[in-house]
């Protein structure tokens, strides 16, 4: 067992870090790089602003995010706006229906992101989390260690994955796209390249980018608090190993005098 996972390990430390990886039937899914990687890594504040940009101009239209608090874009882990930017962002592009008043009402920042289920699309609060495949040898997730949760990297990936051909089905319009299982999706493409203005002129929105940015923001909004399980996750480590530490010295300072007398 033992000498099983040794050879795993090593297997997995010997897979380069760039590059793509093949999720085999399950389409093509490449490696991006994402700044919340690894055990050290944090989200991208500019990187989820954009990407909520993305998701409110684009993928609102059919995507809803009913688990995701719009107050929490003033984490500081996350978007971190200030809460009048949260108020100003809720009532400006969302309303919800309020039982009390029997009507429909601007959003406030107490609200959740709207649900959505005009077209059937699938709601994203969890989709980034959902799509975390075991990748790596045996599928045993190591890979989500040295190279990340998959989650992001599978909704950059079939964002960008259009190739431009379709076929129909059954009166059904159905778009090649390599990423997704079985090579065709009945989502036509979302994202042009100019179909969003980012504020920052430094950064170019192409498709990629936008892509890349939409999956961030849907990795934060189905973990957002990746960081604080990190920071907790490494103090636990450090404590084990002193912990362990302490033990093996105990350990030897009272079997000491034993051994000497066996000795004897």
């Amino acid at each position: 067992m033992i000498k099983k996972l040794a050879i795993t390990a090593l297997l997995a430390l010997a897979l380069p870090v760039g590059g793509a990886f093949a999720a085999g039937s399950e389409g093509h899914v490449e490696d991006y790089d994402f700044s919340f990687e690894g055990p050290f890594g944090t989200y991208d504040q500019a990187q989820l602003q954009r990407g909520l940009q993305v998701y409110t101009q684009v993928c609102a239209a059919c995507h809803g995010l009913k688990y995701v608090p719009i107050r929490s874009l003033q984490d500081e882990s996350g978007p971190g706006y200030s809460e009048a930017e949260v108020r100003a962002y809720a009532e400006q592009n969302f309303e919800v229906f309020d039982e009390e008043l029997d009507d429909y009402r601007p959003a406030r920042p107490t609200d959740h992101f709207p649900e959505n289920n005009a077209v059937g699309a699938p709601d994203l609060s969890l989709m980034a989390k959902a799509r975390a495949g075991f990748h790596g040898p045996y599928g045993t997730g190591i890979n989500q260690l040295v190279k990340g949760m998959g989650g992001a990297e599978y909704i950059a990936s079939l964002l960008t994955g259009y190739t431009g051909e379709q076929i129909e089905q059954a009166g059904t319009i159905l778009y090649e796209n390599t990423a997704f299982p079985g090579g065709y999706i009945s989502m036509a493409p979302p994202l042009y390249g100019d179909d969003v203005e980012y504020a920052n002129p430094d950064i170019e929105t192409t498709i990629e980018q936008q892509s890349k940015d939409v999956a961030a923001f849907l990795m934060w909004t189905a973990e957002p608090k990746m960081m604080a399980r990190k920071q907790a996750g490494f103090v636990g480590v450090v404590f084990l190993t002193i912990l362990s530490v302490l033990l093996y010295l105990t350990n030897k300072r009272i079997w000491k005098p034993i051994k000497a007398r066996a000795k004897e």
